[in-house]
């Protein structure tokens, strides 16, 4: 799958990133995972120093597909609100949903705290945009919702809004307590965290092909330089390359586009740097980085060729840069980086563990949506709690057939 083109940010700020060998002999192991991402390593933080054979397969380098243009903006709220999710599945199912994610922002920060290298990991507040007038209703709804739930946040008038930013739009609910952080950093990080816990971590091997060994209750995963791998089980975290090896019916992809700028010398037009979106769909979204530079992403485009979605790169950047200037008009920015890449989210606004008769003894880790590092999290640590305690509660909220909402 061409997953992305154009420049990348992320790289650059790793250029000493570690690398790890290729598989060169037959092995058999517990647990493996294959994928070289974010996902991927967040499963093997989980399932490091836990008395298991855990090994990891990536067919490239460690963090070099979507993790490189992932944008890391790390919150709760998804492109779907909770008030539009609760009429899905239900006001209990979400409610379990939204505790789940604030958990997983935590959980996040607690991995990067405790990992050796730094994930640029920044506690940051959220800013919420109503694109237009008709969508205040809608926003403040989702804000009574959030504060039912005991959740940290404030509705702003657009006095307020203008007090604190050099642009105006007539309402916004601004959340306190989400994040952001450095995704090629972060996936290495973990990495490293295993491998320190002597997870086999193997780069520039790639799956050929699969079998289930019913005799020795294996998967036997073959390579293409001709190796074998026995598992007891499998992590497919490939990430959205994922839908090659299994179809799945609930997920659906767009066209995306994000540029980063020049170093900025002064923020104080920017309050408290939040991260800011809004409600218009396709929407817009930016951030800041640990080195002062601003990501703005979205532009989305309704199409899934590659070489259609190349073509209205160099548009795009423009129109991002404009749109940015048009916020912020006292910042002196310029893209330096710019990247046009597919974005797969789910149909029905919730990521999914995968798991398929075809695939015995696999779970396939689909971590999709606008905030896809923080739902990753949640399903990795779901995943490890399967694995290592026979069971997960939470396991049944997110699998694929959805089997919570059967008779509903």
């Amino acid at each position: 799958m061409n997953l992305q083109s154009g420049t990348y940010y992320w790289p650059t700020t790793l250029p000493d990133a570690p690398s790890y060998p290729s598989l060169e002999e037959d092995i058999i192991c517990d647990i493996l995972i294959i994928g070289g991402g974010g996902s991927a390593a967040q499963c093997a933080f989980y399932l490091a120093d836990k008395d298991l054979e855990v090994a990891v397969i990536e067919k490239g380098r460690i963090a070099s597909g979507s993790t490189s243009a992932n944008t890391s903006l790390i919150q709760y709220s998804g492109e779907k609100m909770f008030t539009e999710l609760i009429n899905i599945f239900g006001a209990e199912y979400i409610a379990r949903h939204l505790q789940l994610l604030k958990e997983a922002i935590n959980d996040i920060e607690a991995a990067s705290k405790t990992v050796d290298m730094n994930t640029e990991f920044t506690r940051r507040d959220t800013l919420y945009l109503a694109s237009c007038k008709e969508d205040i209703p809608r926003l403040e709804k989702e804000y009574e919702l959030l504060k039912q739930h005991g959740f940290e946040l404030d509705l702003l008038t657009q006095k307020e809004i203008e007090m604190k930013y050099p642009f105006s739009r007539e309402a916004a609910i601004y959340s306190f307590g989400d994040g952001e952080l450095n995704p090629f950093k972060f996936t290495h990080a973990l990495f490293d965290f295993a491998a320190k816990r002597k997870v086999r971590i193997f780069e520039n091997t790639e799956m050929n092909g699969h079998h289930y060994n019913k005799q020795e209750k294996r998967m036997v995963i073959t390579t293409k330089t001709g190796y074998t791998i026995k598992a007891a089980k499998v992590i497919f975290a490939t990430g959205y390359e994922g839908t090659e090896q299994k179809k799945e019916k609930k997920v659906s992809f767009v066209s995306t586009y994000t540029i980063t700028t020049n170093k900025v010398s002064d923020f104080s037009s920017w309050y408290n740097r939040t991260l800011i979106w809004e409600t218009a769909r396709p929407y817009l979204y930016m951030r800041t980085t640990a080195d002062n530079r601003i990501i703005i992403g979205g532009l989305d485009e309704n199409t899934t060729s590659a070489e259609e979605r190349d073509s209205m790169l160099m548009h795009k950047k423009e129109k991002l840069a404009e749109e940015l200037k048009n916020m912020f008009p006292d910042l002196d920015v310029k893209p330096e980086y710019y990247l046009a890449g597919f974005y797969g989210g789910t149909k029905d606004g919730l990521p999914i563990i995968g798991r398929y008769d075809e695939y015995p003894e696999c779970y396939f880790l689909f971590g999709f949506g606008d905030n896809g590092t923080v739902y990753s999290q949640l399903l990795a640590k779901i995943i490890a709690t399967d694995i290592l305690e026979g069971d997960s509660p939470n396991m049944a909220l997110y699998l694929q057939d959805r089997p919570l909402l059967r008779g509903k």
